[in-house]
């Protein structure tokens, strides 16, 4: 974002984030998953990997959600295709990204359970008019 907005009455503020991880070892992946479960009192039946990232996520926020310094991209991150082998959630990061979206056209609360087709597309830019024309 490139011009400076104050903050106004009714703004809506999105924010968008991308976190990416490799499974080193599904073996490992798994039991963290069912060791979230059993932490939170539920049966610890996962085998689908969907389940074992909503088990994860539930418990911790986030997907290798101690490993934030060490997931920097490009300078002083890992090198493309390198990853980390040892973790005990058998899970190497791979980078993470954020992105802050001004005024989209309704908060996800609005939609109440009809969520519309793509709830990450971006809303239309509205570019100011060309006044260098004439």
């Amino acid at each position: 974002m490139t011009d400076t907005q104050p903050p106004r009455t009714g703004m809506l503020i999105s924010v968008r984030t991308r976190r990416d991880v490799v499974v080193t070892d599904p073996a490992r992946f798994l039991a963290a998953a069912r060791e979230a479960l059993r932490a939170a009192g539920e049966p610890a039946e996962v085998t689908d990997v969907c389940d074992a990232v909503h088990a994860l996520l539930d418990r911790d926020g986030a997907l290798a959600a101690d490993s934030v310094p060490g997931e920097l991209l490009g300078r002083g991150g890992l090198r493309p295709g390198e990853r980390v082998t040892d973790r005990p959630d058998g899970l190497s990061p791979a980078g993470w990204l954020q992105e802050v979206v001004l005024d989209d056209p309704h908060p996800l609360q609005d939609y109440g359970c009809f969520l519309p087709e793509d709830p990450f597309a971006l809303p239309p830019r509205h570019d100011p008019p060309d006044t260098a024309a004439g």
